[in-house]
């Protein structure tokens, strides 16, 4: 009977091919995990604009760096949002505290050191990320959503209350700092700030890009999707949203430190709701979830409303309105969703050209 059971020699012949197309598989998501590790030539494109901004337009610099200064707060943003999920209303909270770190340092301490400023503005922001986050991040949704931006709009008023120290809404203006590394002056054109501002931004996509490519960045990936299966694999769901806050908190402090810094002042309206809106809106333009959606969104908005400003003082927001409806509309995943979109197209294309 048993030499006549067809069973035993379909196992026995099914068995290895599953076993090779399970190796295959594993083969393939771990090409794939490293690989992403991996610099494309497409990622030098954004870096390399910025070098030639630079040079090309030498007069725009000083816009050039508030740019910048905004692609890092976005990323900032993009850290939590994109990659963990968190939505949040308050990041300018983190911004603001940032910003008056490095300005009542140099106003009231006389702590006037650039470099050693940044490193101050992210300790301070990052702590006030971890209390808040402590808390806040027990809730999620429209609750998070309130609670985050009642924080923001607590800060902001807590230095308005203290405003023989904080200046108030007049701000700290006419701040004095150190020439950067004890060597390079600021100049009227912003060509000091501007090198500054990308030699910083540079650092902290570095360090954010390891992070979310990172086995922890993975996870952060895994809450974002499927939260109760994260927890029900025992995985440490609240100290990993607190630890990826925290971070996001302390890059939103270096970009207000920066703001500072490259401004020479500071005013309670760093905490104004309409930054983090602004924010959020810049991520929404280039994209969520994929870092360099940041440097686009960023770009794209501070250029826009420039040019809308310039057109329209008083109806310039009717502008970028019309621009976030339309990338709601036709491009749900950012301006580099549309290029990746774009891009897939003419591969396919060029693939099916190529097949005889």
């Amino acid at each position: 009977m048993a030499a006549n059971d067809p069973t035993g020699a379909q196992s026995a012949i099914v068995t290895p091919v599953r076993d090779a197309a399970a190796t295959a598989a594993r083969d393939r998501a771990a090409e794939y995990l490293v690989s992403r590790h991996r610099f494309r030539w497409a990622e030098a494109l954004p870096w390399l604009a910025c070098i030639a901004v630079f040079f090309l337009f030498p007069d725009r610099l000083t816009f050039g760096s508030q740019v910048l200064v905004m692609v890092l707060f976005a990323l900032s943003l993009d850290l939590i949002l994109g990659y963990a999920g968190i939505v949040t209303l308050g990041q300018a909270a983190f911004f603001g505290i940032g910003a008056y770190t490095v300005g009542l340092g140099a106003a009231r301490l006389g702590w006037t050191e650039p470099v050693s400023g940044l490193f101050a503005a992210f300790f301070v922001a990052a702590l006030a990320g971890f209390i808040s986050g402590w808390f806040l991040l027990r809730y999620r949704g429209l609750t998070l959503l309130m609670l985050t931006l009642a924080t923001a709009i607590m800060m902001q008023e807590a230095g308005n209350l203290g405003s023989e120290f904080s200046g108030g809404y007049d701000g700290l203006p006419g701040l004095v700092f150190d020439p950067l590394l004890g060597r390079f002056e600021y100049d009227l054109y912003g060509r000091t700030n501007y090198v500054y501002a990308l030699v910083v931004l540079a650092v902290v996509f570095y360090f954010v890009r390891r992070i979310v490519y990172s086995p922890f960045g993975q996870a952060l990936t895994g809450i974002r999707e499927n939260v109760r299966r994260m927890h029900a694999i025992g995985s440490p769901v609240h100290w990993r949203l607190v630890t990826v806050y925290t971070i996001a908190a302390g890059i939103a402090g270096v970009a207000g430190a920066l703001f500072t810094q490259t401004n020479a002042y500071v005013t309670l309206t760093v905490f104004d709701f309409e930054n983090s809106a602004k924010v959020m809106v810049m991520l929404i333009l280039g994209g969520t979830g994929r870092l360099y959606g940041a440097f686009l969104g960023a770009a794209v908005y501070m250029i826009m409303e420039d040019y809308f400003s310039k057109l329209s003082p008083t109806f310039w927001q009717f502008g970028i309105g019309l621009l976030l409806v339309l990338a709601v509309l036709f491009a749900r995943r950012g301006v580099l969703g549309l290029f990746e979109q774009f891009g897939a197209y003419f591969t396919k294309e060029k693939s099916k050209g190529a097949k005889p």
